[in-house]
């Protein structure tokens, strides 16, 4: 990319350029100036600028306290004192020290002068339109600024032999700490910011790409060009399928209000309806704690006729082979190999089905059937990464494809049985209802404990198909059982976990670990953290997301006990239940972040966490511990730049205009930490599917670092291990299009006897090695403290993990 950059500074002389952080370089390099290490690495970090007067610049003010303020990502800089006299420096920092992006807002408020800043704690896309009316500034800072200006620009010298033997007075002791925030061409329309005019925290950002825009419509003007501007708003790999090629598909459901609470809660619905046993092929995409818009639980297992499931594991690391799906349904099981891989076709998949919109009227959720699984990290192969260091023994993929499940409204207690069927005829099923003589409730939409109805009903509705009467009857007898937990006043899931533990701890010893065990050591860990702030020192990364994984033996073991336990130890919104048979793959997460959702209207949300601290032992330590982390440099840095990521992801599939960020840095409080939180919202394009945001987005910014490819693979070279399901994302694809996906962090994985579970963090250039161990640990804590409380075992002691290297084999090292 710099290659490209260079040729283009240097082929383009009259052709208006804004070079932004890199190309600033870039623009500085191609010219002769010296390219060299920053005093530090000021990535996701904030700087007041001080700048001359000059077009770029326009109508923004300038100097301390005036409120222009911008987002850093360098730890490189243009070195002033090699600077040619055909490039000048338009704006600089005005002190080496940084200021905290939520400490700063305070700073504008008590500011004198008069200007607004942008809100961008809640900015929507309305308000961005009309943000920022600057006014004027103080002429004694006008002259300042600009004396400030003119002698930077006029004291750089160039020695007669074409060396480097420049210098740049400065007036007072501040100003030889700055660093050049920008510069301009003498002669060519060429121009460089080092920050980010378009980050979420720089103010007077969109003046800046306005006063650009102004100055190419200027020298374009001047020199009569004629300008041919084209755009291609359809990828080439896009093409919808023609309505009359879909699938057609009926929906039948019904509901009972306000009953869960009388059920014993969802658990005791879920364990009541589909934990029979191990809970085969079952699945519950939990809102445990009912917050960030987390309303309604989904749990099924096996279903009717278009059930089936679908497992796909990549061909090798590099993926460039595609991989082999194994699709099973009710009546076959075929395997097939996928060349364009798992995303393409799924995505063909999704726009296989046209289900019917009014058979939805009434429904408040945007689930109304389709697939239900997880993406592993692995598969980023297949969303832009070259290769993968690492291969999962798990699949890389797995989903069930779901005809009729349970919804749960947490904030009306009600319960909703849906089947999503296709209204063909067979006489088979429909004799066999009859002969069997069950009853079809007619009333659609509600139902009640005292409702009956006769098998007189079927008869008399002879127009109805075999295949709605058979939704009829599953929802029927789904809702007659849910009344029934409710008749009893049992808690099926109270039951099933002290089962669980019974049975756990007559396992014994034999099958299973005492303790977790750490895939790197203190030591280890910490050398990886040293390599990735080496990494952020030259240039190669922002934000490097660190994570290791930790493994135990347990044998033969309930799992869902497991998760149930989970759950109510550490609930969450985004909290899940996997159980794929087969595959022998378990998932007990308990997530707090939302990786990616879109619902039936085109907007597209994205809850990115990055910042994380222990709960207080009282209220008051409590309450100091979240302020703590609310005001974090460090943790503010972390947070913007994934926001900022993601704003650049949402970009790629959004109508312009549309991203923006209503909530910046929020904290949220868990049973075991505060996290800090921000939301990412667009509008979708019309010409991009379902899929095409996943691929744009995954894996999500806040396991990956930025930027996101670059970062990925030096994250390869210093991990040990594949993630698998950590990392990637739980959550169901909805057959209208929408879907709702988590990031898998705090959650367990049991795959043939052994229980994984991945945990790391976020490292800066304000990391500390010791620090950021003991925060992957603290991300372990929740997890671990539910395995040793199943398996009722006294001892929940930091000795739960022992620092030792796992055997390769364990690990699932190739």
């Amino acid at each position: 990319m710099v290659g490209v950059c260079l040729q283009v500074l240097q082929e383009c002389k009259n052709i208006p350029i804004l070079g932004v952080c890199l190309g600033h370089q870039a623009l500085g390099f191609v010219n002769g100036a010296k390219v060299v290490h920053a005093p530090e690495p000021v990535h996701g970090r904030i700087s007041e600028i001080e700048h001359i007067d000059c077009p770029l610049f326009s109508g923004i003010p300038s100097g301390k306290g005036s409120g222009f303020q911008v987002v850093r990502y360098h730890s490189l800089i243009l070195d002033s004192t090699s600077l040619p006299e055909e490039l000048v420096p338009t704006a600089w920092t005005i002190s080496s020290s940084c200021i905290s992006s939520i400490q700063h807002q305070s700073d504008y408020e008590d500011s004198q002068h008069s200007f607004q800043r942008p809100d961008i704690w809640t900015c929507e896309p309305s308000r961005l339109q009309n943000t920022v009316k600057p006014c004027a500034v103080p002429d004694t800072r006008i002259s300042s600024k600009n004396e400030r200006g003119m002698h930077l620009a006029k004291d750089i010298s160039v020695s007669s032999d074409g060396g480097s033997d420049r210098s740049v007075t400065t007036s007072d002791d501040e100003c030889k700490s700055a660093v050049i925030m920008a510069i301009s061409h003498r002669e060519r329309p060429h121009y460089g910011v080092q920050f980010h005019p378009e980050s979420i925290g720089t103010s007077f950002g969109k003046q800046i790409l306005e006063n650009f825009r102004d100055i190419t419509l200027s020298h374009w003007q001047r020199t009569k060009a004629k300008m041919a501007v084209t755009r291609q708003i359809v990828s080439e790999d896009f093409h919808p399928l023609d309505g009359s090629l879909k699938i057609p598909l009926r929906m039948y459901w019904e509901k009972v209000e306000g009953i869960v609470s009388a059920a014993g809660g969802s658990e005791s619905i879920f364990c009541g309806l589909f934990g029979e046993g191990t809970a085969k092929d079952t699945f519950w995409l939990d809102s445990a704690l009912q917050t960030g818009g987390a309303r309604f639980s989904f749990m099924g297992g096996r279903g009717g006729k278009l059930w089936k499931r679908l497992t796909y594991c990549l061909s090798d690391k590099h993926g460039s082979g595609g991989g082999i799906l194994r699709i099973e349904d009710s009546v076959q099981v075929e395997e097939k190999v996928l060349d364009k891989g798992f995303l393409d076709f799924f995505s063909r998949e999704l726009e296989l089905y046209k289900p019917s919109e009014p058979d939805s009227v009434g429904l408040p959720f945007d689930f109304w059937g389709g697939f239900v699984g997880y993406l592993g990290y692995e598969l980023k192969v297949e969303c832009g990464a070259r290769l993968n260091q690492h291969k999962s023994k798990l699949p890389d993929a797995c989903y069930f494809f779901i005809d009729r499940f349970i919804a749960v409204d947490h904030l009306t207690n009600d319960v909703y049985a849906v089947v999503l069927y296709t209204d063909t005829p067979d006489g088979n099923l429909l004799r066999e209802t009859l002969i069997n003589g069950k009853s079809v409730h007619q009333d659609k939409h509600k139902v009640s404990i005292a409702s009956v109805s006769s098998s007189s009903n079927i008869a008399s509705s002879s127009n109805i198909s075999s295949q709605t009467l058979l939704a009829q009857l599953w929802v029927r007898d789904i809702l007659q059982r849910v009344h029934g937990l409710a008749e009893q006043g049992r808690d099926m899931s109270v039951e099933r976990r002290y089962s669980s533990q019974l049975a756990s701890c007559s396992l014994g010893s034999k099958n299973t670990d005492t303790h977790f065990v750490i895939a790197k050591s203190k030591k280890q860990y910490m050398e990886d953290v040293q390599s990735c702030l080496k990494y952020i020192k030259d240039g190669e990364s922002y934000e490097l997301c660190l994570t290791t994984q930790l493994q135990k033996r347990v044998g033969s073991f309930d799992a869902l006990g497991l998760y149930l336990t989970l759950r109510k130890m550490n609930p969450a919104p985004y909290a899940a239940w996997l159980h794929f048979g087969p595959e022998e793959v378990c998932i007990c997460c308990s997530s707090p972040e939302r990786f990616l959702r879109l619902d039936q209207n085109g907007m597209i949300e994205a809850k990115p966490i990055k910042g994380t601290i222990p709960r207080g032992r009282s209220h008051a330590e409590d309450e100091a511990l979240r302020r703590k982390l609310q005001y974090s440099e460090k943790d503010q840095a972390e947070n913007l730049m994934i926001v900022d990521l993601l704003r650049n992801d949402l970009g790629r599939v959004c109508k312009p205009g549309t991203v923006h960020v209503p909530s910046l840095m929020a904290v949220e409080s868990y049973a075991t930490v505060h996290t800090m939180v921000s939301t990412i919202r667009g509008i979708k394009r019309s010409d991009v599917t379902a899929l095409d945001c996943v691929r744009a987005s995954f894996p999500g910014g806040s396991m990956t670092g930025a930027p996101k490819l670059r970062s990925m693979e030096l994250l390869d070279s210093l991990e040990c291990s594949p993630r698998g399901v950590y990392s990637g994302s739980v959550g169901f694809f909805s057959v209208n299009s929408a879907f709702d996906l988590n990031i898998v962090i705090r959650t367990l994985v049991i795959h043939k006897g052994i229980a994984s579970l991945g945990a790391g963090g976020a490292i800066v250039s304000l990391s500390d090695p010791a620090d950021e161990y003991e925060e992957m640990l603290l991300k372990t804590k929740a997890p671990i403290k539910a395995v040793s409380c199943h398996e009722a075992l006294s001892n929940h002691s930091s000795q739960d993990i022992e620092s030792e290297s796992l055997p390769h084999a364990l690990l699932g090292l190739h």
